[in-house]
């Protein structure tokens, strides 16, 4: 096995060099050194961020609204649990007849289109400009400024023309988008207008009820994926009524009202060799079983999460366990069930970093020492990975600072390049370091993300945004419960435990702002002082090359005033605002479903009370 520095490196440069269309080795290779580092270090950055989307001269592009990843469901309990949370909400606002929508989930490069910018996903919230992708030839269906999709090249032309040439449709894509200079099979492709970016509203679609999807999924499935000739891995199941998508909003990583249909990972059988016990930033104590090697989805399998330490107590896990594993995505593999239990399982007293006495709360074990290094180190961590401002701050590089007493961020903010170079960092390493701190401080930061890192309980970066479009940095820090539990989406027990956890940080956190970090102030809605706003709460639809500004701009502002922006008309939009030369299959829907049109002047004219 290599040590992990090698590995790591070894996994960077594979990546840069799929990310730049000329990949060195295939995917199952990658997969199997992805599973080797997670066997060697599981805690290690790598395996948890985002695989860094980089493209060389390519301007970076701040998405107006983050391109989030999608819920995965592997089974049918995962999509009927999914359906039954649509069906509850839907109640809640008194909607009854609720509609899905399916189509095929692409397998090729995200990007959006706006019409004027096309920018790859990136990291979901900065991507890359790519318009040249248009002028070198990519096709966008169905005309510019449809949204987000996917540059995808067609199945059947890479299956005849291109499959001995290249290991999958994706990496053909990304050479095109990266390279200034194209190779011959890239050249004859984009000649014969078979790379296309396929916006996710032109997808062949299937509409219906809950109970015909439950019923009928996999001939639904079936049928929107035979409509598409596009590299697919799965389909995506979604509701169809907007108010339903605007009640449901969405978490940090995923929209709730939307989900992957994929299937079910591959299982396999081993043994439970021992348990490691490792701890949280949170200081819950959970278990990861070390067994057998086994082959599972391409993967030597040497690890695996066993959830919470109840499970180990009421399934009689330990040594000599017989196990059955699933693995579904790239994540640690997950206990799937006990086959045979064992006599010799034992759960920890103490905490395996600390020596605290552990106690239960409910199904988990926790170390109740805030003062635990292994607590701290994942406190520290979490700040860099959530910031994500700051290079070099990996796990290994953060236990080695908090073992020589730079225990806190205010501490290893006020670190200087000699103070690195006496802890054994070398000369290089600690400028790189020091340099570290400063562009996380100099470079732009949202202050949810801001916010969020700081590790207060139940305030995630979804719950920190939707917190800072109601208050300011300053008055979250001071905010009582009832303050939080009056904004929608925050109940009684969430809003005491975020009023708790800011009170004990409010001092880091004032501090850390006093140190001048660049950060960028979320817009505060505060529609109840708008009066006789004629678009507040209403559903728009922007299309057209807007004279006043660029389309999203405007709809940023009229966001901004309590609208309800969306990319496709339907029966439940209010106006179609309409620039030069607007887009005829909205238009034609807008007609159709009896919604208002006007033109950008009298849209602004009608606001001309409230815009700038």
């Amino acid at each position: 096995m290599n040590d992990v520095k090698t590995l790591v490196e070894t996994l960077q440069k594979y990546n840069d060099a799929y990310r730049s269309g000329t990949p060195l080795v295939s995917d199952h290779e990658y997969d199997s050194l992805v599973e080797e580092l997670r066997q060697a270090d599981p805690t290690h950055p790598f395996l948890y961020s985002v695989e860094p989307e980089k493209f060389k001269k390519k301007k970076e592009v701040r998405h107006p609204v983050p391109m989030l990843s999608t819920e995965k469901s592997y089974g049918k309990d995962d999509l009927k649990r999914f359906v039954a949370r649509v069906i509850k909400a839907a109640k809640e606002i008194g909607i009854r007849d609720v509609k899905f929508r399916v189509t095929p989930k692409l397998d090729g490069l995200a990007g959006r289109d706006d019409g004027s910018v096309f920018a790859t996903r990136g990291n979901g919230e900065i991507g890359y400009e790519i318009n040249s992708a248009f002028d070198k030839g990519v096709i966008p269906v169905g005309g510019r400024g449809l949204g987000v999709g996917e540059i995808v090249i067609l199945k059947s032309y890479f299956q005849e023309h291109l499959a001995d040439a290249f290991e999958h449709p994706r990496n053909m894509v990304v050479g095109i988008v990266a390279s200034d200079t194209l190779n011959d099979f890239a050249k004859k492709a984009l000649q014969d207008e078979a790379v296309l970016f396929v916006p996710y509203t032109k997808l062949p679609s299937w509409e219906g009820s809950a109970d015909e999807l439950l019923e009928h999924t996999d001939e639904i499935i079936d049928s929107v994926r035979l409509e598409a000739d596009y590299p697919m891995d799965g389909a995506v199941a979604e509701v169809v009524d907007d108010s339903i998508k605007n009640f449901m909003g969405a978490t940090a990583h995923h929209y709730r009202w939307q989900i992957a249909i994929k299937t079910r990972g591959e299982t396999a059988r081993t043994r439970v060799k021992g348990i490691v016990w490792q701890v949280g930033r949170t200081g819950n104590v959970t278990p990861v079983l070390e067994v057998d090697p086994v082959p599972l989805s391409g993967a030597t399998i040497r690890r695996v999460t066993a959830h919470h330490a109840g499970m180990i107590r009421d399934k009689n896990i330990g040594e000599n366990s017989e196990i059955e594993i699933i693995r579904s995505g790239e994540v640690i593999p997950k206990l799937e069930r006990v086959i045979r239990s064992s006599q010799q399982f034992s759960i920890p007293e103490k905490c395996p970093a600390c020596n605290t006495k552990l106690e239960w709360s409910n199904d988990f074990l926790k170390c109740v020492n805030p003062s635990c290094q292994a607590q701290v180190e994942q406190k520290i961590s979490h700040w860099f990975k959530t910031l994500g401002t700051a290079d070099w701050f990996g796990i290994k590089t953060i236990q080695k600072l908090v073992s020589n007493g730079y225990d806190s961020l205010e501490k290893i903010y006020r670190m200087k390049k000699e103070e690195f170079i006496n802890i054994g960092f070398g000369p290089i390493q600690a400028k790189n370091l020091v340099d570290a701190i400063e562009i996380s401080r100099s470079k732009p930061v949202e202050d949810w993300r801001f916010l969020a890192a700081f590790g207060i309980q139940s305030l995630g970066t979804g719950d920190s945004r939707k917190l800072l479009s109601y208050m300011t940095l300053e008055e979250i820090i001071h905010a009582a419960p009832m303050d939080i539990e009056k904004i929608h989406g925050f109940g009684h027990i969430t809003s005491q435990s975020i009023a708790e956890g800011m009170k004990k940080k409010r001092a880091l956190i004032e501090y850390m702002m006093a140190m001048g970090f660049n950060i960028e102030r979320t817009a505060i809605v505060n529609t109840s002082q708008i009066p006789d706003n004629p678009i507040l709460g209403k559903k728009i639809v922007f299309t057209g090359k807007m004279k006043r500004g660029d389309r999203v701009g405007l709809q940023e502002e009229a966001r901004k005033l309590g609208a309800i922006i969306q990319s496709a008309v339907s029966r439940h939009t209010h106006f179609l605002v309409c620039g030069d030369n607007p887009g005829s299959e909205k238009v034609a829907k807008a007609q159709q479903e009896g919604v208002e049109i006007i033109s950008e002047a009298k849209y602004c004219d009608m606001m001309k009370s409230f815009l700038s």
